[in-house]
């Protein structure tokens, strides 16, 4: 994993541990800390670590959030909350407390995967 980001970091990437696709779902909440952990010490500020925080519970994504500003990540990638299917304002509620920790998001809608297509 640390070659594989180091691949990237050289080659001008900047680094998304933890996105959705892949096993990411099936890792461990310590499972997916090493990986960012990790990102973030590799990236050693040459690019921007973009940590995958989402998940379908709001106050999960926003523990996670917290913990990943803390460990120095540049910025959050949140998907749209799994299963739930949340309406438009429960969608907005959701991103907006996951901004409110004070670190960019990136939102990520992928409606296929989540029953729930991002329209704000």
């Amino acid at each position: 994993y640390v070659k594989l980001c180091e691949r990237q970091v050289a080659a001008g990437a900047g680094l998304v541990p933890c996105g959705t696709t892949g096993e990411t779902p099936t890792l461990t909440v310590e499972e997916k800390k090493r990986a960012i952990t990790e990102a973030i010490k590799v990236a050693k500020g040459r690019c921007k670590v973009i940590a995958g925080t989402g998940s379908n519970s709001t106050k999960g994504s926003v523990e996670f959030t917290q913990w990943a500003k803390e460990a120095g990540a540049d910025g959050c990638l949140v998907v749209n909350p799994y299963y739930n299917k949340p309406s438009q304002e429960g969608l907005y509620q959701h991103c907006k407390a996951v901004a409110d920790v004070g670190l960019p998001v990136v939102l990520y809608n992928i409606p296929g995967r989540t029953g729930c297509r991002m329209t704000v």
